[in-house]
Parts: C-alpha cells; sequence; structure tokens
C-alpha cells in the first residue's frame, strides 16, 4: 500500500474530527448550559476540548506521513482515533445521556492518546534522513 493511501483517511478523519469537535464545542456553550448541571457540563467540555486537540494531531500525523513518506506513522493516528472514541466517547455518553458504565473506557483512551503522542515522537526523532 502506497503512503499516499495510508496518511489520506488519517487526515480525513483527523478534520471530520476537528469540525464535529467545533460544532460539539458550541453545542455545549450554547444549549447545553441550562440543560447540563456544572459538574458534568465541565466533563461534556473536556470531551470537546480533547477532541479538537486530538484531532489536530490526527492532521498532523498526516501531514507528517506525507512529507516524510512514512506510513508507519498510522499507528500514531490511530491510536489518536481510539482515544477519540473510548476518551471522549465515554464522556459524552456519561455527560449527555449519564451512561456511568462508560466511566472505565475513559482511561482506556487516555492511554491511547497517550500512546499516540509517545510513537509519534519516537518516530519522528528515530527517523533516519
Amino acid at each position: 500500500m502506497s503512503t499516499n493511501a495510508t496518511y489520506r483517511p488519517i487526515l480525513a478523519v483527523g478534520s471530520l474530527m476537528a469540525g464535529l469537535g467545533v460544532a460539539a464545542g458550541a453545542f455545549g456553550a450554547h444549549m447545553l448550559k441550562s440543560t447540563l448541571d456544572p459538574a458534568m457540563l465541565a466533563v461534556y467540555d473536556t470531551a470537546a476540548r480533547y477532541q479538537l486537540f486530538h484531532a489536530i494531531g490526527m492532521v498532523l500525523v498526516g501531514l507528517a506521513m506525507k512529507q516524510l513518506d512514512d506510513r508507519t506513522l498510522a499507528t500514531a493516528g490511530w491510536l489518536f482515533a481510539a482515544g477519540l472514541v473510548l476518551f471522549c466517547g465515554s464522556l459524552y455518553g456519561m455527560a449527555l445521556f449519564g451512561l456511568k458504565w462508560l466511566g472505565p473506557l475513559t482511561p482506556l483512551g487516555g492511554l491511547a492518546f497517550i500512546a499516540g503522542w509517545m510513537l509519534f515522537a519516537w518516530k519522528i526523532w528515530r527517523r533516519r534522513t
């Protein structure tokens, strides 16, 4: 598989998640302020913030893959995607629907984010020019 075929989905998913993160933030700020109690609004806000940070991380990984012609960086991008689902998804579910059983998924998503950043850093550091 060419690097081109590998980096494009990461760029596309990252960009989509960034756009949805902006929408989630706006929805939280304008529609949920009067609906959610302050603690759950803070949980929702954390999900939206982390969604934006890690969507941008996915875009950075995709751009690095293209620039460096290195498809092995894809693992970092997909770790960010897993973190988005597990971390942000669990927080959204708890804040919006009261699904407290999602709580144990949150730290798994956090670990995926950390692993993605560490792998990205390691791959860039070890890159041979």
